[in-house]
């Protein structure tokens, strides 16, 4: 679990694409819900893309403009993706 004293990688970027932290010891507040939430939504977005992505690719008429569509939410899901499972990470390997 997280300890007090440490931040907790948002699931969102701030305005200049930096990420945001959450400092609080308390995982069922409200910025810790928001947080717990956005992530759901966006497993389920990668989980949703990649059934489409692969009904795409077994389409041979898929046209190229709607692959380059594709690869860019999916290049935004991964994004998304990896910052929860660092997030994640980092609060698994806290200390007790």
């Amino acid at each position: 679990m997280t300890a007090p004293d440490e931040l907790r990688l948002l699931p969102w970027a701030g305005p200049d694409g930096k990420p945001c932290f959450l400092s609080t010891d308390d995982s069922g507040g409200h910025m810790s819900r928001l947080a717990d939430n956005m992530e759901s939504v966006q497993l389920g977005r990668a989980t949703e893309l990649l059934d489409q992505a692969l009904a795409m690719l077994a389409d041979a008429d898929t046209e190229p403009d709607d692959l380059r569509l594709l690869a860019k939410d999916l290049t935004g899901a991964l994004r998304d993706t990896l910052r929860l499972a660092a997030s994640r990470g980092h609060r698994l390997a806290a200390p007790d």
